[in-house]
């Protein structure tokens, strides 16, 4: 018997990995989070299936169930949105299975940051503008950040956020990451990417929170801040194609080989 904690992406059906569906499609007990999982995700679930939204159940419960199936022999798909490895809370999970002796397997999943780039049509990276993203979340009613993990310290590096579960304080990033960025730095809020309700709102540090205000948008969204994401025309090509640059699979008579630039 195998738990398998499965990453959904962030709501797209056709986002799931081949192996994700075919997991889900095998396992007799499939447990979801169905806040941040649509039903379609879970829908090619086997004839039978026990099929339980664990939104409203507590850690307790929901380990509860995978002892019940692992009395029975019976394999376990326990589906998360997005990525299981980024905010998943599976660690306590796992360690209540490895108490108990029960094997675990992680499917990788899309990334919320990674389907909203791909929704805006843009590359977080680009040469010279931006080539680190940190992903980090603000303490609010959550688990407390470690104490050197502050807002203001990522925004030192001038990278490019990816803010998880801070919508509701979005005027204290404001108020944090304004002196860093400035106030016309751009930002986007991703709300509920990969549901068909999906929601894009641009601004920058200066008038976002007025615009998600209009909006009414206080939970299930994503704060992209960097000036990757504004409207960047002039910018150094990378090195990857450069004809000056050869390397061992793209080689020039007379040159010195390097290793292909990622």
């Amino acid at each position: 018997m195998t738990v398998y904690f499965i990453g959904a992406g962030p709501g797209d059906p056709e986002l799931l990995t081949l192996k994700a569906q075919r997991l889900i499609a095998a396992c007799p007990v499939c447990l979801y989070a169905g806040s941040l999982v649509p039903e379609e995700v879970v829908a090619g679930a086997p004839d039978g299936a026990i099929v339980m939204d664990t939104a409203a159940m507590t850690l307790d419960d929901t380990h509860g169930e995978i002892m019940a199936a692992h009395a029975r022999g019976e394999d376990v798909a326990r589906v998360h949105s997005g990525d299981p490895s980024l905010y998943g809370a599976i660690a306590e999970q796992i360690r209540r299975l490895r108490a108990d002796n029960i094997d675990y397997q992680i499917i990788p999943g899309v990334p919320a940051y990674a389907a909203a780039a791909a929704a805006l049509g843009q590359e977080l990276t680009v040469p010279e503008i931006a080539q680190s993203i940190v992903l980090t979340r603000v303490s609010m009613k959550s688990t407390s950040m470690p104490p050197k993990e502050t807002l203001d310290n990522f925004a030192a590096t001038g990278a490019t956020l990816a803010i998880h579960l801070g919508v509701r304080n979005l005027r204290e990033i404001v108020r944090v990451l304004s002196p860093h960025y400035g106030e016309d730095c751009p930002v986007v809020v991703a709300y509920r990417v990969g549901w068909p309700d999906q929601m894009f709102i641009r601004g920058t540090l200066k008038d976002i929170h007025k615009k998600v205000r209009a909006e009414k948008i206080t939970r299930t969204a994503l704060t992209l801040v960097g000036p990757v994401l504004g409207n960047i025309r002039d910018f150094k090509d990378s090195a990857l194609y450069d004809p000056a640059m050869p390397h061992v699979l793209r080689p020039v008579e007379g040159a010195v080989l390097e290793e292909p630039i990622d």
